[in-house]
């Protein structure tokens, strides 16, 4: 019996071109209206036969990146192994390019490319729509980041109606270290305690902006719930907003629950000249320039 040979799934980054909180639910989480859109920054995860479930992993702040159980590529391993009554032995390496804890769903990333990296390694062929409910047991953002594209995520994220997007530029500043996401929304519901929360929706023209591929007016509808409570916790992600904006950026907000900072920008030149700015604006660690949007989680051919 021959062994199998190497899979390697790319998984892209995602910006939050909406993201509208609820009140807490008795569950602990919020119900969200999350537009989410794919962007060309990318992971790749590679799943090998092996005798045991091992993580490796290189890249960017490799170090940052937990190689036990807790990582979801591992956690997609063995909930789908659990799935099909088999054992998880897989050897799974991470290219690491997204920025760690960086609002960019990085993890969640990780844990989608490995689902379906396991998935074709084992040659299981599970149906789309389990593997897209296995995500959702893994975490909010894996789903979408199997799907990629443009989506609106209701629920608590995990919900997808696919959008129709046109392509867009932006620049992504990475901040220095990273913040926990259930600790900006516990900033979050701490700053609306006492204040009435409306339900979340993503609005008619965020979505025909996203449709249109105008960046200008998709600009003038950018709207991040979780921001005020990103900028309490890490008050100098401002100037770095700040220092985007003055170099031309259409629009400046935090990335999902932060610290990574996103700048819609008109195109490709201008993308280059505020990812220039910001560098030497030394309110930032390093920046990135991307499109979207892109595909979700892909098997590349060997």
């Amino acid at each position: 019996m021959t062994t199998p040979s190497p899979v390697t799934v790319r998984v892209p980054a995602k910006v939050n071109v909406r993201l509208a909180v609820g009140a807490a639910r008795p569950d602990g989480f919020h119900d969200l209206a999350n537009v989410f859109l794919a962007v060309s920054l990318f992971d790749e995860v590679t799943a090998t036969p092996a005798d045991a479930l091992t993580v490796t992993c290189t890249g960017p702040d490799a170090d940052q990146v937990p190689l036990d159980r807790t990582n979801l590529a591992a956690r997609a391993a063995e909930v789908l192994a659990a799935r099909h009554g088999i054992e998880p032995a897989v050897h799974l390496h991470i290219a690491k390019n997204i920025p760690v804890a960086g609002g960019m769903a990085g993890g969640s990333a990780d844990g989608a490319a490995a689902l379906l990296a396991c998935d074709t390694l084992w040659g299981l062929d599970t149906p789309r729509e389990e593997l897209l409910a296995l995500c959702a047991e893994l975490g909010s953002d894996v789903p979408f980041s199997l799907a990629g594209g443009a989506a609106l995520g209701t629920g608590r994220g995990e919900l997808l109606t696919p959008v129709d997007a046109g392509t867009f530029h932006w620049v992504f500043a990475v901040a220095d270290g990273g913040l926990s996401t259930p600790a900006v929304f516990r900033e979050f519901d701490r700053l609306t305690e006492g204040t009435p929360i409306p339900e979340p929706e993503a609005s008619p023209a965020l979505l025909a902006a996203l449709a249109s591929g105008d960046p200008h007016a998709l600009a003038a509808t950018l709207a991040n719930d979780l921001q005020p409570a990103a900028l309490s916790l890490r008050p100098s992600l401002r100037a770095t907003l700040d220092a985007g904006l003055d170099a031309g950026a259409l629009a400046a907000l935090v990335s999902g629950s932060g610290p990574t900072t996103a700048f819609l920008v008109a195109d490709e030149e201008a993308a280059a000249k505020v990812a220039a700015a910001l560098e030497a604006s030394a309110t930032c660690r390093t920046t990135r320039t991307a499109t979207g949007p892109t595909p979700g989680a892909t098997v590349l051919a060997p």
